[in-house]
């Protein structure tokens, strides 16, 4: 179970395709002095098991299931990505309930400054969309985020300054993709609702 507070923004250093499988080398000192093989950390919002730490790396593996419902197959040595360990019992839940089991992607249509943070307006399949409501939870790219507007084709987010100093959010560009969970609460709901 995660929050989608991003801990670390961490440097792929490795990224290895083979066999549908990919093998993911980040760099990222504070998370990977914490982790030990075995330990789940959110790789971009998807979590992922740590399979071998040192000298401030992490390595993971990504089977075919997550290639295929995530941005990691695109991911070349250089890029960065949020990380997010487990959360641990005690830990203050900041954001909300994110179980880094990405849903799919959404397609990034602009980033647009506002006021002192900027405007995140993004495209979503239907099946995604279903799930958004205005001032609910999402997650891109392993970010807890608030819906500030639904459109007819996707959502728009407001994103502070905290958020784009601290996460890869402020990167963003047109024809990006970023993954997506959404909120968990309204899927069960929907699941009870239609038993």
């Amino acid at each position: 179970m995660f929050t989608g507070i991003v801990r670390e923004q961490g440097r792929v250093v490795a990224a290895e395709a083979g066999g549908g499988s990919l093998r993911l080398r980040i760099e990222a000192p504070a998370t990977a002095a914490a982790a030990v093989p075995g330990d789940s950390v959110a790789v971009a919002g998807c979590c992922l098991t740590v399979t071998t730490t040192a000298d401030g790396r992490l390595d993971f593996d990504a089977v075919p299931e997550t290639i295929r419902r995530t941005n990691l197959g695109r991911l070349a040595a250089g890029a960065h990505v949020n990380l997010e360990p487990a959360l641990r019992a005690g830990e203050p839940l900041g954001g909300h309930f994110v179980q880094g089991h990405v849903d799919g992607t959404a397609h990034v249509e602009g980033l647009e400054p506002e006021g002192d943070g900027a405007r995140l307006v993004l495209r979503l399949p239907p099946e995604l969309l279903r799930y958004c409501v205005e001032k609910g939870s999402i997650a891109l790219d392993g970010v807890s985020l608030t819906i500030a507007a639904l459109r007819n084709d996707g959502v728009e987010i407001a994103l502070v300054p905290f958020t784009l100093e601290h996460t890869t959010l402020a990167a963003a560009t047109p024809g990006d993709e970023l993954n997506v969970e959404v909120d968990l609460l309204a899927k069960y709901a929907e699941r009870l609702g239609s038993g």
